[in-house]
């Protein structure tokens, strides 16, 4: 009798990285769909409010750390520049990839030497690929394609793409919702930019990628569900972090520019905003509020505590 082959060969070498915010019953749900050998990384942002800790230790190959509230980059940073493994894989806990797409996206990646990383492509419930899935490097004409809302339009034009499925498309930066890399490679690009407390990190790190002379690869053949539910943060809160993190990539990386550019975001959101008032879409149009105010202000609060424009100091002052 022979044995059968390993289906997810690469996976020996590889760790997860699960950046939790009160989001235990999606990550029991991830482990529980994946290999039992399989390496995994939990780092805890609630600080084990949802004993995450206790369902640490009862699985042999998933280790905890405490993130310490700190948002996003800098959890997902403590998660992969400690791992032992040749590659690491950062998923959102509220997308559900497959062992199978994990394996694909790490064996494109180890086959891939121009390549600092291989990003899933995230759909929604029904199938359509997400807003966001990759995008550009901003700048005035992408900018006002996106503000004047002509990015299906023009997909490639704009700051993000407008994906159709199974094109390949060539992006400045991908998600990391579901994006693999090689430690090695993510220690010597130093990581994620701390400068964000959450969203823009994945932008800036295909920045420094490019800047490196490698590759940020959208794969159009793995494609991931996203949107399993909450990951514990208001989306009203969560979408002025959003606001206030894009208004601080553009100080940080085009201060020249950064008055205009902020300038056509905030016009894009309130011609959203306008045309969801239109519709009586009074959530829309509060979510396109909420980004509005993060925009303007670069400030935005968790549990009460103003974190952008605080980690946006520290940063830049260290």
């Amino acid at each position: 009798m022979h044995d059968q082959p390993d289906p997810h060969p690469h996976l020996s070498s590889t760790e997860v990285v699960l950046v939790s915010y009160k989001s235990r019953a999606h990550v029991e749900e991830l482990v529980s769909g994946w290999p039992t050998d399989l390496r995994v990384v939990i780092v805890d942002n609630a600080r084990g409010a949802d004993g995450l800790r206790e369902f640490a230790d009862g699985h042999a190959h998933v280790r905890y750390l405490d993130g310490g509230g700190v948002g996003f980059g800098r959890a997902a940073n403590l998660g992969a520049l400690s791992s032992e493994q040749d590659h690491v894989v950062f998923v959102n806990p509220d997308c559900r990839p497959t062992a199978d797409d994990l394996e694909a996206l790490v064996a494109g990646l180890a086959a891939d030497t121009t390549a600092a990383s291989h990003a899933a492509t995230m759909v929604k419930h029904d199938q359509t690929i997400e807003a966001g899935v990759g995008g550009w490097e901003p700048n005035p004409r992408r900018l006002l394609v996106h503000a004047l809302g002509l990015g299906s339009r023009f997909p490639t034009s704009g700051l993000f793409l407008t994906a159709q499925p199974g094109v390949h498309y060539d992006v400045g930066w991908t998600t990391g919702a579901c994006m693999a890399v090689r430690t090695e490679t993510f220690r010597e690009l130093g990581g994620f930019d701390e400068t964000f407390y959450v969203y823009a990190e994945d932008v800036s790190f295909g920045r420094r990628s490019r800047e490196a002379g490698l590759r940020s690869v959208l794969r159009e053949d793995v494609t991931v569900r996203h949107g399993a539910g909450s990951s514990g943060a208001p989306s009203l809160e969560m979408l002025r972090l959003r606001g206030a993190s894009f208004a601080y990539y553009l100080t940080k990386y085009h201060p020249r520019q950064a008055v205009l550019l902020r300038g056509l975001m905030v016009v894009g959101a309130v011609l959203r905003g306008a045309a969801a008032v239109v519709r009586r879409d009074r959530s829309q149009a509060a979510q396109q509020w909420a980004f509005i105010v993060g925009t303007v202000t670069r400030k935005a609060h968790v549990g009460g505590t103003e974190v952008a424009a605080r980690r946006y100091a520290e940063v830049a002052t260290a």
